[in-house]
């Protein structure tokens, strides 16, 4: 289903459901990342593309303080809670807390929200790693600035839906996907200092075609190590007497070495070894140095296995089936968070068909699994638009 569809699909459910209220529709993109994993809650730098998958959220005031959102993707199952009461995440349904924790924050930051209705579609794949969730929370805040007069910025929706991940969901992840989804932009990745939230626009090589590939391997980072991995980097840190990686050259990560635990000094070598990649892959990309896309991406998918262990032995052979069919006409690493999900590549748009072919011949035999395998856009960030009842 393209964009398209699914706004028109959602909005025509929405006003079967809440004719003549006044709608308002926000469109998210998700994201993939082409360079550094985990190292935004580092404080470090990444290099994430917006892509042609998107949540749409159509919303309309009602009045009282009564909230409704239905689900579309979750065979319309419905949400109720009125603003009057407390705010609380849901204990089964975990897509809820995306949309609750919006809100929540929300009120809790003194803004002013009265009764409303949404709905809400989407066509990113579920527990893939391509920031559905983040998609969600910024198509929802977006939403709720629309309808409300809130006027919130890219950055204040991106702050916000960290703070739904870290704070309501429980994911302690960076501000990388919430920033991905609101500031994309078409032919771009985007380079993001965390830090300071510094965003330099990158153009993707026209010659280089975007492949994503899902290894169905799902993931769920809440009950995954993700959380463990965030902790190990904050002890690294310290130990170190630093307030992050971020903070640590090479050179001083080299000579105390070997005076840390092994374990964390595997994982701190990946983040300071991956903030690198990332401004040699923004200069890469720049230059169309092919070769250069293609040694980078492969480094950083040999430091999050070995490093970071963050990959499985599913998104390895995938890696392994494209990289051997590319060599160095392109690039490939596993993305996201981790634990499963997706692999990315870059690659020349006559590699698509035969890399395609031996996905589809060579990844069934060896795991059991069947790969999807999707070509991508680099894609605009979050945009309020018409349905075809506005």
């Amino acid at each position: 289903m393209n964009r398209e569809k699914l706004i028109n699909r959602t909005s025509s459910y929405h006003h079967q459901l809440h004719r003549g209220l006044g709608t308002k529709i926000s469109v998210a993109p998700g994201r993939v990342n082409l360079m550094g994993e985990h190292t935004d809650y580092n404080d470090g730098f990444v290099l994430p593309t917006a892509i042609d998958f998107f949540t749409c959220v159509c919303g309309s005031l009602k009045e009282g303080s009564n909230v409704s959102i239905t689900a579309l993707d979750f065979d319309n199952e419905v949400d109720h809670f009125d603003l009057q009461d407390d705010i609380l995440p849901h204990d089964d349904d975990i897509w809820k807390n995306y949309i609750r924790g919006a809100f929540y924050f929300l009120k809790m930051e003194g803004y002013s929200l009265g009764g409303c209705a949404l709905t809400i579609s989407g066509t990113i794949p579920k527990g893939t790693g391509l920031s559905s969730s983040a998609s969600l929370e910024i198509a929802v805040l977006n939403t709720l600035s629309e309808l409300f007069g809130l006027s919130l910025d890219n950055l204040k929706m991106a702050q916000i839906g960290q703070k739904i991940e870290n704070e309501f969901v429980g994911l302690s992840c960076g501000i990388m996907d919430q920033l991905s989804s609101a500031c994309g932009i078409e032919g771009q990745a985007l380079q993001i200092d965390c830090r300071n939230f510094k965003i330099t626009n990158i153009t993707i090589p026209t010659s280089l075609s975007l492949m994503i590939v899902n290894s169905n391997i799902k993931r769920q980072l809440t009950t995954s190590a993700y959380n463990d991995r965030r902790r190990e980097c904050q002890q690294a840190a310290e130990f170190m007497g630093a307030k992050s990686l971020r903070d640590i050259t090479e050179k001083t990560f080299l000579s105390q070495k070997n005076c840390m635990p092994e374990l964390l000094a595997r994982r701190a070598e990946h983040i300071i070894t991956e903030n690198a990649r990332v401004i040699k892959m923004a200069t890469a990309l720049r230059k169309t140095n092919i070769e250069e896309i293609s040694s980078i991406m492969a480094d950083s998918h040999t430091s999050m296995k070995n490093l970071f262990e963050i990959s499985t032995p599913e998104i390895d052979i995938l890696v392994n089936i494209i990289s051997k069919f590319i060599n160095v006409s392109g690039g490939v690493r596993m993305t996201g968070g981790g634990f499963g999900g997706c692999v990315v590549a870059l690659l020349p748009a006559s590699s698509v068909e035969g890399v395609r072919q031996q996905i589809q011949s060579q990844y069934p035999y060896q795991t059991g699994l069947k790969a999807c395998i999707y070509l991508n856009q680099p894609t605009r960030g979050v945009e309020t638009v018409q349905g075809i009842f506005s």
